[in-house]
């Protein structure tokens, strides 16, 4: 929507590896269609931004209402809100075909949305301080406690994600700030090592309150991870809004 791209170019990057995506529920439309004609029937109606929500129970991250807008994104744990048209947009992921030849479909419902500030995004500055509170603040609890990043299988997927981001991995699309990008990839960063530290399981983490002291130190992380990834995300719209560009 920022023109800086194709919008062949941009289906193929939404699209990656799933077999196909398409739109539900598209005014003027009858049935679904398919992405680039989505896009641009959009940018008709006054689309010219999109927005990431990231909700998780108890956190509609991202999110503006109405209620069954919020509650479809809420189980879906992602969804897209219009930036100058009150839509957004659900995914609905299917898998067909037969093992070990599946293939992902993806329908995107278009829905009404409430034209409000989104909830609980912070902007890049203020992501990027939290993140890094966060982290310092969670790794002293983590590290006492024996489980985070540590071990043989931690090391690995740490250094595997670090040889992808070396290999020229794309971060984000042409066009955003440099600092959307240093904060997108540090929360990346957390995120995996909050997922190494629930599937470690209770790691050296022995007695109730040692689990119970290790909770408290990821769900915050895991919190301040998802905003600072939001607000990367949104950062081009959030700079159009303030009149940056």
């Amino acid at each position: 929507m920022v023109g800086l791209v194709s919008p062949d170019d941009a289906v193929l990057e939404i699209v990656g590896d799933d077999a196909v995506h398409r739109v539900e529920g598209l005014p003027g439309e009858s049935a679904p269609v398919g992405l680039t004609l989505a896009l641009g029937r959009l940018r008709t109606l006054g689309v010219t931004g999109l927005r990431v929500a990231l909700p998780a129970p108890g956190h509609p991250l991202g999110l503006s209402g109405p209620p069954e807008f919020n509650a479809r994104a809420l189980d879906a744990e992602e969804a897209v809100v219009c930036y100058g048209a009150a839509f957004g947009l659900v995914p609905e992921v299917y898998e067909a075909g037969p093992e070990g030849d599946v293939h992902v479909e993806v329908v995107w419902h278009v829905l009404p949305v409430r034209e409000a500030p989104p909830a609980d995004v912070p902007s890049l500055g203020e992501a990027e301080r939290e993140l890094a509170e966060a982290l310092r603040d969670a790794t002293d609890v983590l590290s006492r406690l024996d489980v985070a990043g540590s071990g043989p299988v931690a090391e690995a997927a740490i250094d595997a994600y670090r040889a992808r981001a070396e290999r020229g991995r794309k971060v984000l699309a042409p066009g955003y700030p440099p600092r959307a990008v240093r904060v997108l990839e540090l929360s990346q960063r957390v995120g995996v090592l909050v997922s190494l530290a629930y599937e470690n399981g209770h790691g050296g983490a022995v007695s109730a309150s040692e689990m119970v002291a290790r909770g408290a130190a990821l769900r915050p992380v895991e919190r301040t991870a998802r905003r600072a990834q939001v607000a990367a995300y949104n950062s081009v719209v959030e700079e159009r809004e303030r009149g940056v560009r």
